[in-house]
């Protein structure tokens, strides 16, 4: 359980992206009805378009949205790995992907930014490399990320309504990633996120480095794998004592023809499913999977019905949400371990069904 001015969300907990204050093709309304209680907002395009002041002065992301549960904020920091701004000990200037204007972030406007979007966690500014990376890039990162960290939180004022995070880089190196992890919590943070992983490298580089993470990190308050949302990724990330994910897979799956399902992907555009009759998923219980056909959902996405997307993605962020609780409940019952068995099983290395 992670508790904030807002109130308390259940851990495990699977956080959809809401990019620009909405998951793509879903509803505040759709969100709540699935029962997710957090979403991912970024800051980076909320503060060029509609622009952070505009979404203060309309309530908050939660009155902008008219959602009631928790909103994290991220920092821009992935837009750092992503965009590949210009990067200085000061801050990164971006070209605006909007109209190219030049954007400027500091660890202590992306503080302002995200209290002015009202977040009820929001993440210190990071340095986020790619992987692989030479080993002065990844020093480098973890440097500046401290640095900001402590920027960050000397700037922020929300302390009675707003939770910071501060975040761990280190690249798959273990020693950094122990090194950065210990000046980050020196600085007495809300929350850990562990950024800079899923970022290009193998789970079997992956995992050692998120076990030097943890293994420092406060077990009385909650941590947080940035960008991992595979069913393997998360199972060995609660197995380790994460408690919050995020990632864009299954709406992004979703709105590409591919759902997620116990026995591994399933593409709805391949061959095979134009006169199947079974649902996506058997076993699933979510509302697509109760009404409509694998062969009706295929004729959407190949007819390109946008309401094929939509029913695609409102199935992926079900099934993920529901292996999430599943795993809640394993780790409570002693039987975490069976169920990573079977879902490595079908989705170590899984492609489509």
């Amino acid at each position: 359980m992670v508790t904030t001015a807002r109130g308390p969300f259940r851990t495990p907990c699977f956080m959809p992206v809401a990019t620009r204050g909405a998951v793509r093709h879903l509803s505040a309304v759709d969100l709540e009805r699935l029962g997710f209680e957090v979403v991912l907002a970024n800051t980076y395009h909320l503060s060029l378009r509609p622009g952070h002041e505009t979404v203060a002065a309309l309530g908050g992301l939660h009155g902008f949205m008219d959602w009631s549960g928790h909103v994290l904020t991220d920092s821009g920091g992935y837009q750092i790995f992503s965009l590949e701004p210009k990067v200085d000990d000061d801050g990164a200037t971006f070209r605006s992907t909007y109209d190219g204007d030049l954007v400027r972030f500091t660890p202590e406007s992306a503080v302002a930014v995200q209290e002015a979007l009202g977040a009820d966690i929001q993440m210190v500014l990071d340095v986020c490399p790619p992987l692989p990376s030479e080993p002065r890039v990844i020093r480098a990162a973890v440097e500046r990320t401290a640095t900001w960290a402590a920027r960050a939180r000397a700037a922020h004022t929300r302390v009675e309504d707003q939770c910071l995070f501060g975040i761990v880089q280190g690249g798959v190196d273990v020693d950094l990633r122990a090194e950065s992890a210990e000046r980050t919590v020196a600085l007495d943070f809300d929350g850990y996120g562990i950024g800079g992983l899923s970022v290009g490298e193998s789970l079997a580089e992956m995992l050692p480095a998120l076990e030097a993470t943890t293994a420092l990190l406060p077990v009385d308050q909650p941590r947080y794998l940035m960008g991992v949302g595979d069913p393997v990724g998360i199972l060995e990330g609660i197995a380790r004592g994460v408690d919050m994910f995020d990632c864009v897979l299954p709406s992004r799956l979703g709105r590409h023809g591919t759902v997620l399902t116990g026995t591994g992907r399933l593409n709805l555009r391949c061959h095979g499913v134009g006169r199947d009759v079974r649902p996506l998923d058997p076993d699933c219980g979510c509302e697509v999977c109760a009404r409509h056909s694998r062969a009706y959902l295929r004729h959407l996405l190949k007819t390109d019905e946008p309401t094929g997307p939509r029913l695609l993605t409102i199935h992926n962020l079900a099934w993920l949400l529901d292996l999430v609780h599943r795993a809640g409940d394993a780790v409570r019952q002693g039987a975490l371990a069976d169920l990573r068995n079977e879902v490595a099983q079908h989705w170590r290395g899984a492609g489509q069904e």
